[in-house]
């Protein structure tokens, strides 16, 4: 059987990206994605060799698509002015918006980003080249919640990073999770403005408060 090609691959990987986002990781099987994207079971096997591979790979251009389009948003709000206290909490709330934006043009990877737990959808048997590629990816996430930290306060620390993860991961999926979750109108915004403008009040409420400060341990000494 010849392997398919890259827009057949790229048909199934948005089939299998609808049906996690409509039956969660678990309904997920080469049954049940083969009925949906019409094609029989050995293509999927020979595309991706398990499902497991297969689920990876909805992960990863997922993850990979939405990072991308985080950034843009961040550079958009920057607009060069990266010295500029105000345009880093407008980089801050575009960073926390962007699954609201992600949501208009990919509803059902917005969903699985937001309400599919990323390990149980992943699984412990994940390819090692996949597996090396979302450690990867997990770093590139870091590397944006830190330049932001070092945008608002020229910190990197872990206390710094954790009040940017408030603002741009907890927040938007407290506020955004359920409006994902409801049934879906074709052309219609799944997360109301309503939604986006409290997201982006609470983000700056939040920021109005500066991490604590650093602890600076001391350097352990010869005798230490």
């Amino acid at each position: 059987m010849p392997r398919p090609r890259v827009h057949d691959l790229d048909r199934l990987l948005d089939t299998a990206e609808q049906l996690v986002a409509r039956v969660g990781a678990e309904g997920v099987t080469v049954r049940t994605l083969a009925a949906a994207a019409n094609v029989p079971n050995g293509t999927i096997y020979h595309a991706f060799d398990s499902i497991g591979a297969l689920l990876g790979r909805v992960w990863l251009r997922m993850a990979s698509d939405f990072l991308v389009l985080q950034t843009a948003l961040i550079d958009q709000a920057l607009d060069g002015r990266e010295t500029d206290p105000a345009a880093a909490v407008d980089a801050v709330v575009a960073a926390a918006d962007a699954p609201a934006v992600f949501a208009e043009r990919r509803p059902a990877a917005a969903k699985m980003m937001l309400t599919v737990n990323k390990d149980r959808l992943l699984g412990p048997h994940l390819p090692t080249e996949l597996a090396d590629t979302l450690i990867t990816l997990d770093k590139q996430l870091v590397a944006q919640l830190v330049r932001l930290t070092r945008l608002m306060w020229d910190r990197r620390d872990g206390a710094a990073v954790e009040v940017l993860t408030t603002c741009v991961v907890d927040l938007p999926t407290a506020l955004f999770k359920r409006a994902v979750s409801a049934p879906s109108i074709e052309g219609v915004s799944p997360i109301s403005a309503d939604s986006r403008e409290r997201l982006a009040a609470a983000v700056r409420a939040v920021l109005t408060i500066p991490p604590p400060p650093r602890v600076h341990r001391p350097k352990p000494t010869a005798k230490d």
